[in-house]
């Protein structure tokens, strides 16, 4: 496994990035501003991990996505493991917000993170469909903390 970070041509990965959010207008809204970072498995692109600073103390995971054929092998585990890391002396917390699917949220708590607040009607009032998963429709965005 390597991880590269992406500088030039961000928006080439659009297409995964949109299995992390959906709307590729919310995506080109921070997309230029973080730090992106790709997993590759012998050298194919298998997930990737978009990070932008909060503040001073707090940077935030805006997109955590793998492609659907590599997922549950443990590479957005990598990519969480490895975000951690690179980010551990600099800032104290890492944060990301979610919909309200218990995998995923499962997946996040597993690893650390615990929710800190919600969102109201979030994906109802940001996003131009309902988002769907798992045959519930997101509508709060649940906020996660992990201390770095």
């Amino acid at each position: 496994m390597d991880i590269k970070e992406i500088i030039n041509n961000k928006k080439a990965f659009m297409d995964i990035l949109l299995i992390g959010d959906e709307s590729m207008a919310m995506i080109n809204k921070y997309l230029n501003r973080c730090r992106l970072f790709a997993l590759y498995d012998n050298k194919v692109l298998v997930s990737i991990c978009a990070v932008l600073p909060v503040n001073f103390d707090t940077v935030e995971i805006k997109n955590l996505a793998t492609y659907p054929e590599y997922q549950n092998r443990g590479y957005a585990s990598k990519l969480i493991e490895f975000v951690c890391e690179k980010y551990k002396g600099e800032y104290k917390h890492l944060i990301l917000g979610t919909g309200e699917n218990n995998v995923t949220l499962n997946f996040y708590k597993k690893r650390g993170f615990k929710e800190f607040k919600r969102i109201k009607n979030f994906f109802i009032e940001n996003y131009p469909k309902p988002i769907f998963e798992n045959g519930k429709q997101f509508i709060d965005m649940v906020c996660l903390c992990k201390k770095l």
